[in-house]
């Protein structure tokens, strides 16, 4: 008689045998380096983008309660006064991850008897949050306005948009601005997860929305603090009310710890650096990469600074992953589930950390590794 857990063996084994098993690795993250399996590697696998650094942080209390209790820092008050202001919206509302900021938010301001028009590329926090509001889903082509609109027109009563800022794993941007134009016409709320925009694109590092002038016409901003920030968190920015439901109705803020203050202090300490000379230095950093890959063969979709080398099949992604962690280069492949199957990639993310030369030298072992596995 088979052990009643015997399936868990099964399903591990045939990860292993379809090159989609993944094992955690020990790592210690210093600036644009991390050190792995007692190597010092370069790191292209970090989403803190502006690298911005403050120098050395001390703490000496962490609160542990939610923040309807005793975990209401007065530090959350300051940073989300910021943010609002940042997002030019009324209220905003810390989340500890920013995946909890889409679970909570969404499924605070949707209603059973809703409609949601969520991009078919939007991230896993977003289709969870979308299914805990049982609410009927209509998934939209990626980036197809002609196919959103299409399935707008067949629908009636209260309806949503979804839909990222900046693609995560293709690194290409939203049609944020056509998406706004549709919203308004048909009277759609709109909601922007710019995780990966924030502090990035826009002036002053306001998003993909200012980037495109449209900040205004987003109902709900759904961000993150540890990407573009380098912090820790998630963030919501939207009309005092709609903050005001979250805060009473969005159980992943309300029934669980806060913050701990000290990465509030933290946060606000970046949020006050020298952001706009480490943005300058990002895109001077993305727009060297982009150009070399396109020297090398490449040609990518992407506009920012996720840039992906799209290899097809797995086992060959984790190859060419390997050989750039043999020549110093730390660049996850990234397979099924997170892509489709059968469009496994190497997801390169580039940083303020980086200098000129080592991107140079990276795009030389790009090349080798490319001519080697006759990816182009």
């Amino acid at each position: 008689m088979k052990h009643k857990l015997e399936f868990i063996k099964t399903e591990i084994n045939k990860l292993k045998n379809d090159s989609l098993f993944r094992e955690l690795q020990n790592t210690i993250v210093n600036k644009q380096y991390i050190h792995s399996k007692n190597k010092k590697l370069l790191n292209l696998s970090s989403n803190d983008y502006l690298g911005l650094n403050i120098g050395s942080f001390y703490f000496n209390q962490f609160q542990s309660s939610s923040r309807s209790v005793t975990g209401n820092d007065n530090k959350f008050l300051e940073l989300e006064k910021k943010l609002s202001k940042h997002k030019s919206q009324e209220k905003s509302l810390v989340y500890p991850t920013g995946y909890m900021a889409n679970l909570g938010a969404i499924s605070a301001i949707v209603e059973k008897h809703d409609t949601i028009f969520s991009d078919e590329l939007n991230h896993a926090s977003i289709i969870e949050a979308c299914r805990l509001t049982s609410a009927k889903i209509k998934i939209y082509k990626h980036n197809d306005m002609d196919d959103l609109e299409s399935k707008i027109k067949k629908t009636k009563g209260k309806k949503f948009i979804v839909t990222e800022g900046v693609f995560s794993m293709d690194g290409d941007l939203s049609k944020i601005k056509e998406i706004t134009e549709i919203s308004s016409k048909h009277d759609i709320i709109t909601i922007l997860d710019d995780a990966h925009g924030d502090f990035v694109f826009g002036r002053d590092g306001k998003g993909t929305a200012d980037q495109f002038r449209v900040g205004k016409k987003i109902d709900l901003y759904v961000s993150s603090l540890s990407k573009g920030l380098g912090s820790f968190g998630g963030y919501i920015s939207a009309q005092k009310n709609i903050i005001e439901l979250c805060i009473n109705r969005s159980k992943s803020f309300i029934y669980t710890s806060a913050l701990p203050s000290p990465i509030i202090e933290f946060t606000l300490k970046r949020f006050n650096a020298n952001r706009e000379q480490r943005r300058k230095k990002l895109w001077s950093n993305i727009k060297l990469f982009h150009n070399g890959l396109h020297e090398i063969g490449y040609e990518t979709k992407s506009s920012s600074q996720i840039i992906p080398i799209i290899i097809g099949n797995e086992k060959t992604a984790l190859e060419f992953g390997k050989y750039l962690f043999k020549n110093g280069i730390f660049a996850q492949p990234i397979r099924f589930p997170t892509v489709k199957k059968n469009s496994a990639r190497i997801r390169f993310s580039i940083t303020a950390w980086h200098t000129n030369k080592q991107i140079n030298e990276t795009l030389s072992v790009i090349e080798k590794c490319t001519k080697k596995f006759k990816i182009v």
